[in-house]
């Protein structure tokens, strides 16, 4: 049998804009909870949320602000940015998401690559002087016309032009948008090279974020916690869109993600589903105070945005009472979902797969090579189509076309294998496949076993230079608090006659942590460059 999948389509696609989604939710549920910010206590009815919706909204065309116009969002996640989001796409204008961890270099490039017109910033945040780096890059940026920073007289300025602008004229802007329009642009995390605008349409993210939550039950009665990033797909899509398309609560825990003030947070708002990547997830449930919270009124959640290791989500269905928590599988250039667990799937499905195909999107697997569909239980690429491939890199038709191919499929440059029963395993990525010495070894395998040894907490492998194998492994691993010291004998020694010796790390590290992107993706090449380096490989 193939691997090939298509999603159910008994469901239909939402064939509206975001603003449309968000007025049908304001109209059927005007006086429940729409958003919690916990930082300032603010709260919001969806009514209220959609009056300040509008206010930025004709806020921003008054600025300007035109059908196709980028604005620029630069913040940690906060209210202002969720208002940021949905007043943009009610007028048409492209959000262009800048990475909160970004300096005045890549700052510059994004401005630059998606044409920003007008930015909305934060002040600061932690090291980050936003302010500063906006003024020390204007030489650079001269499509910039204006910057407004967020809860300064600047913001103030921007609401109070709202006045310039009726209602009726919002109204004719909204109406003439379609589901096709772009609406949305996200940097690509820049693991390698130059990042890359992942270009998205109303009907890419807003579907998108809709499917994912079905798939989780979600309804109005849902409380959802967001410590994942607005900045990328996981908050804007999957959270903050999921809820709206239901009627569900949008909670911000904190401006950044804290594991303490997320499980109070959960606790306070007796949040039925939380999100995150699996180092917050790891990271919550190793926390001092996970004990003592009261997390029984979660149900669900989604662990997303890279590999999800099998003993941390058994955790989460045991210790933190999520029976019906996910995995979620996709990328940015993919609105992100292409596979994802159901809440009734058996323990075995939701702790040892990516899921399956997602409704209206095909998946299949290829020889890398040749590009031949493989067989059902082989590796290859994962590529998938559907509604949910992005309109193309913002003005880089090249790149695009090595991405996308004629027929349409977004070519992920994951390795996978699809099993007989459809459900998808993520075995690495084409570029962190090792081989050594002519065996082809994948890092996925061996870092779930090393997962069950009791003294780590968390392990990436990676492949390094080696002159008798060509490559050798390196595992680097973060400990236990209290755990005894570890070195590469006692790792070899726990795995000898359990692994294959050619799955045997000859090297260990034991680190504190690992160089990370902001959306919880390993950067693997940096670990390989400071691996060779400090063992002095070449």
């Amino acid at each position: 049998m193939e691997s090939l999948a298509r999603g159910e389509t008994d469901v239909p696609l939402l064939d509206e804009t975001i603003g449309a989604t968000l007025a049908r939710t304001v109209a059927a549920h005007p006086d429940r909870e729409a958003l919690v910010e916990v930082a300032s206590g603010t709260r919001w009815t969806w009514r209220e949320f959609d009056t300040d919706v509008d206010r930025l909204a004709r806020a921003l065309m008054a600025a300007g602000v035109d059908v196709g116009d980028r604005v620029g969002i630069w913040a940690p996640n906060c209210a202002q940015w969720t208002l940021t989001q949905f007043a943009a796409a009610r007028i048409g204008a492209i959000l262009v998401n800048i990475n909160p961890a970004y300096r005045t270099h890549e700052f510059a490039y994004a401005i630059n690559q998606s044409g920003v017109c007008l930015l909305i910033s934060a002040v600061e945040h932690k090291t980050a002087d936003y302010r500063a780096m906006v003024s020390e890059s204007a030489p650079e940026t001269p499509t910039l016309a204006r910057t407004v920073f967020i809860g300064t007289d600047d913001w103030d300025a921007l609401l109070a032009e709202a006045d310039q602008v009726s209602q009726e004229q919002l109204i004719e802007r909204a109406g003439s948008l379609t589901p096709d329009d772009a609406i949305n642009i996200q940097y690509t995390s820049g693991t390698t090279g130059r990042p890359k605008g992942a270009t998205l349409s109303h009907r890419n993210i807003l579907n998108n974020g809709y499917f994912t939550t079905e798939l989780i039950n979600f309804t109005h009665e849902d409380r959802l916690v967001i410590p994942v990033p607005f900045y990328h797909c996981f908050g804007m899509v999957m959270a903050n869109l999921g809820c709206v398309s239901h009627g569900a609560t949008m909670i911000i825990p904190a401006p950044a993600f804290d594991p303490a003030v997320t499980l109070a947070t959960i606790e306070d708002e007796k949040a039925s589903a939380v999100y995150g990547v699996p180092t917050m997830f790891i990271a919550m449930q190793n926390d001092p105070s996970f004990a003592e919270r009261d997390l029984s009124t979660l149900r669900t959640g989604i662990m997303a945005g890279s590999i999800c290791p099998v003993e941390v989500m058994k955790h989460c269905i045991n210790d933190m009472h999520m029976e019906q928590v996910s995995i979620a599988y996709g990328m940015t250039e993919t609105s992100p979902v292409s596979c994802q667990t159901r809440a009734d799937d058996d323990l075995d499905r939701r702790t040892a797969t990516i899921g399956r195909v997602h409704p209206h999107v095909e998946l299949k697997v290829v020889d890398p090579v040749t590009g031949d569909t493989v067989p059902r239980g082989m590796p290859g690429e994962l590529c998938t189509r559907g509604y949910s491939v992005m309109l193309g890199y913002w003005q880089d038709p090249e790149r695009t076309a090595e991405a996308i191919d004629a027929d349409g499929w977004m070519h992920t440059g994951d390795l996978a294998e699809m099993r007989e029963d459809g459900y998808c395993n993520i075995v690495g990525r084409i570029k962190d496949m090792v081989i050594r010495g002519g065996e082809n070894v994948y890092p996925r395998e061996i870092e779930e076993f090393l997962y069950t040894h009791p003294d780590i907490e968390d392990v990436q492998v990676i492949g390094v230079p080696d002159a008798k194998y060509g490559e050798e492994l390196c595992a680097w691993v973060r400990l236990r608090a209290g755990a005894d010291p570890l070195d590469a004998a006692a790792v070899r020694a726990f795995a000898t006659g359990k692994l294959a010796h050619f799955k045997i790390p000859r090297y260990v590290l034991v680190v504190d942590e690992f160089p990370m992107t902001v959306t919880g993706k390993v950067r693997k090449v940096e670990m390989r460059e400071v691996t060779s380096r400090e063992l002095g490989l070449g």
